[in-house]
């Protein structure tokens, strides 16, 4: 693929480091075995405590919380390279921290901090976050999950569903709702649930794709939560859950960018190998243009990825222009996967159709990109209310 050198803006010899120890990681320790994680349903809790050791569990967080401190582009780094696998669903379980632990790291007292983020860090625990309900998911301001006071305690009671690593977490941060009066926004907060936590159950969830990450719909029987497992302060909770979801959003658009070029380089590799009336299909006109086409794609959303985190990191836009185009790039990017993923299948003809390829997975995982972190239609709508449409 004619992908382009790396912008020396965006990506420095420090970046490329980095990137190239990640590389080295996921070829030797992921990509060798996602069908067999696929098949199983599961992968090794040991990955977690391997991927610690080569930082990248730690990227972006302080080092106070045993983090490695960084920009965005060393965090989209990791995303691209993992990505090279081929598995959406080893991608999402590794990396359910990624939007469980942000909350706790903004906004949690010093010792909830120290008691959670450290071991999660380290591959030690698992962190999930639960937003999602069974009556709802992007509309998170009209969620049921109750705490209510009870001493030092909240009892909360509710269910979530739709949780990524929700079989396996040590940690949960709960979108709970703790004044019941209060049937918008400001009622919403967050509490830290420990998964051996009474009351709790989980069931798992079977699915379309991501085999090998756990999903769980997960039930709160008057679970008791000490006060002190509160983020932040009560009624909080909602603008730290959407500026979660912002960094969500832009991560998702990066992952699906590389599933894209990944799928391109897989029918790449195929059309340069497959003969058909004596000829490579690389060399047939309709194939040739299938693969510009794909190529095309990737590269413009990823370009547009990249242009926003730059803006991100350097303060070159305003909170609503930031957060519009970040549901645009989430919604180009996704969209590129899936035409590649499309095109990829149909380039590859039979076995395309068979598992064990990296196209079929991609192609049964792309609609789960285009709706966890808020639906496509979501993300049109909040990108035209922030610039006035």
């Amino acid at each position: 693929m004619f992908r382009l050198p790396p912008r020396p803006e965006y990506f420095s010899a420090e970046h490329e480091v980095f990137r190239a120890s990640v590389r080295r990681f996921v070829e030797a320790e992921i990509a060798p075995h996602v069908n067999a994680w696929d098949e199983a349903g599961s992968f090794p809790r040991e990955l977690y405590r391997k991927a610690a050791a080569v930082g990248l569990t730690g990227i972006g967080y302080p080092e106070a919380l045993g983090g490695t401190p960084a920009d965005l582009f060393y965090g989209i780094a990791a995303v691209e390279e993992i990505a090279r696998a081929g598995s959406g669903g080893v991608q999402a379980s590794l990396g359910s921290h990624g939007i469980a632990l942000p909350p706790i790291v903004a906004h949690g007292s010093e010792a909830l901090k120290q008691r959670v983020v450290p071991p999660v860090l380290a591959g030690e625990k698992i962190a999930a976050l639960c937003i999602t309900e069974p009556g709802g998911g992007s509309d998170v301001a009209a969620l049921q999950t109750t705490a209510l006071r009870d001493g030092d305690h909240y009892v909360v009671t509710g269910e979530k569903t739709f949780i990524t690593s929700g079989l396996r977490a040590d940690f949960l941060t709960v979108a709970v709702r703790t004044d019941p009066a209060n049937r918008g926004a400001g009622g919403v907060s967050l509490l830290v649930i420990d998964g051996d936590t009474p009351g709790l159950t989980r069931t798992e969830l079977k699915k379309m794709g991501w085999w090998c990450s756990d999903t769980a719909h997960l039930r709160f029987e008057r679970c008791r939560v000490p006060v002190a497992n509160l983020v932040g302060a009560e009624g909080e909770g909602f603008k730290a859950i959407m500026h979660n979801f912002n960094a969500e959003r832009l991560t998702m658009a990066a992952m699906a960018c590389s599933f894209g070029e990944v799928c391109t380089l897989e029918a790449l590799d195929w059309a340069r190998q497959r003969r058909t009336f004596g000829a490579p299909l690389s060399e047939r006109q309709v194939i040739r243009h299938k693969l510009v086409d794909m190529a095309a794609r990737v590269e413009a959303a990823r370009a547009l990825v990249y242009d926003l985190a730059y803006r991100e990191q350097h303060g070159l836009a305003a909170r609503a222009d930031l957060v519009a185009r970040t549901c645009m790039a989430k919604v180009l990017a996704t969209q590129a996967m899936q035409f590649c993923a499309d095109q990829a299948v149909q380039i590859l003809g039979g076995m395309g159709f068979m598992r064990g390829t990296r196209s079929e997975r991609l192609y049964r995982e792309a609609k789960v990109m285009m709706i966890g972190g808020g639906s496509e239609e979501i993300m049109k709508d909040l990108a035209a209310r922030q610039i006035g449409v």
